[in-house]
């Protein structure tokens, strides 16, 4: 045999062992507020239903995988960190979630947009988005990124090394404008969360340090540049965070770097940006904070350090993506295989996969999962919830419980799917990437169409 194999026993596949710690839950039909949007509920007859529509209904004239967006959701939680964050600017973090009408959505519920990339700029152009409310983040733009974030008239850009710095000063002086930058710095706060969604410590490719000195060479430089308008620095210490910690430490970092920059160039910034990153509830095991206790939280923080380094409050900024758009869509899958594994568990195949929420495989993501087009008062069933695609690390649901009774035809939905599973989608396999189906008092419409094989086809030019 040899020494880089070895064979496979019952824990080869991470089996929950005999006792484990994670029971069954009472009831496989109640569905937890905390985790699901807020109109979609269990109806008496059994199936669920989300902005007044059966989810029956919705797969029959939509087909499966699709995701689910409930409209009145998403603009409630809008309107919640809106209203949390009142004399402060909420930019939603576009990077979660982009399509033409949640730009629209945000932009009527009075909030910001923050994209990084050139597609996601012309997105949010063509959906109409004042340019003024957009900020441009990325480690890495491109010249002809940056130079039509300054044409558009972008509001402002956060730079991310000194070549950034050069290019956009060199882009704005170009076409006799000044542009407003602020600095993204890292202030080594190891933030709460998986390794790969963690940004502030140093050993990572965003941003420029502040405890080795680049951060306070980025403001010369900028300083030195009549284009460029320095408005403040950005910090964003990660992602999927539940406590504001991690936010205190980067504050007190960041405030001391402002108070550094007052002493060396008698400039006090208008703004501090701390980004995004707070948590979402993706099972009922999870505690996310509301907007209101955060935003309470965080602007005491910096009233606190800057009244200690004795600076005017400089203007707040914050980035929520995933608070907003992840809890208010679910994925609706139809159950095409159901595999028992005698002592160990049952495998339940859907219709979707790793092409549609690869934030299981990348991050070992755990999710609620429940099954939607009936009621069931079978025994639970511990399953895994995989995918059509030829990977063995093509999971779903790494571990829930299903009713006994489970079926080829049933449906099933995964909640708090709305950030980072479209736009991280993929076409593994030539699979096609669901729609985005969007409901609202008992209406639905398709704001992202499902691709078809005549789309992927298209892009082959042989």
């Amino acid at each position: 045999m040899s020494r880089s194999a070895h064979p496979a026993g019952p824990r080869h596949a991470d089996v929950l062992p005999e006792g484990h710690a994670f029971p069954a839950p009472e009831d496989l039909n109640r569905l937890d507020a905390k985790v699901w949007s807020a109109t979609t509920e269990r109806g008496t007859a059994g199936a669920v239903s989300v902005g007044g529509l059966d989810v029956r209904d919705l797969a029959a004239e939509f087909g499966t995988p699709a995701y689910i967006l409930d409209e009145d959701d998403l603009r409630a939680r809008c309107r919640a960190w809106r209203e949390a964050f009142e004399g402060a600017d909420v930019f939603y973090a576009g990077k979660a979630f982009l399509c033409r009408a949640l730009v629209k959505w945000i932009a009527e519920e009075g909030l910001n947009l923050d994209v990084c990339s050139g597609g996601e700029l012309a997105l949010a152009l063509s959906a109409g988005m004042d340019p003024a409310r957009i900020a441009f983040h990325g480690n890495n733009k491109s010249v002809p990124e940056i130079e039509r974030a300054i044409e558009a008239g972008v509001g402002r850009i956060i730079v991310d090394s000194y070549e950034e710095i050069a290019r956009v000063a060199f882009a704005a002086e170009q076409r006799g404008v000044t542009q407003g930058v602020l600095v993204r710095v890292t202030v080594g706060v190891e933030a709460h969360t998986h390794e790969f969604i963690a940004t502030a410590h140093e050993d990572q490719k965003f941003g420029l340090s502040v405890a080795d000195g680049k951060a306070a060479e980025a403001v010369r430089r900028i300083l030195k540049h009549a284009s460029l308008e320095l408005l403040g620095l950005h910090s964003h210490i990660g992602s999927q965070i539940f406590d504001t910690a991690g936010f205190e430490v980067s504050a007190r970092r960041v405030v001391a770097l402002l108070a550094a920059i007052r002493d060396e160039h008698g400039v006090e910034l208008p703004e501090i940006d701390l980004g995004g990153g707070l948590g979402i509830a993706y099972t009922s095991h999870d505690d996310p904070k509301q907007p209101a206790d955060i935003a309470k939280e965080l602007t005491e923080i910096v009233r606190r350090e800057c009244e200690v380094a004795n600076l005017r409050v400089p203007r707040l900024s914050v980035e929520p993506g995933r608070a907003i758009a992840g809890p208010s869509t679910f994925t609706l899958y139809e159950v095409g295989t159901v595999k028992p594994l005698e002592g160990l568990r049952t495998y339940v195949s859907v219709d979707g996969g790793m092409s549609d929420n690869i934030r299981t495989a990348l991050y070992d993501a755990e999710y609620d999962i429940a099954l939607v087009s009936r009621r069931s008062d079978a025994e639970p069933m511990l399953s895994r919830v995989v995918g059509k695609h030829c990977e063995s690390g093509d999971i779903v649901v790494r571990d829930a419980y299903l009713p006994a009774d489970l079926a080829p035809g049933d449906l099933l939905a995964v909640p708090a799917t709305g950030a980072y599973c479209r736009s991280m989608a993929s076409n593994y396999n030539h699979v096609t990437r669901p729609p985005v189906i969007a409901v609202r008092n008992g209406q639905a419409r398709v704001v992202v169409r499902r691709e078809t094989e005549e789309d992927l086809l298209r892009l082959d030019v042989g």
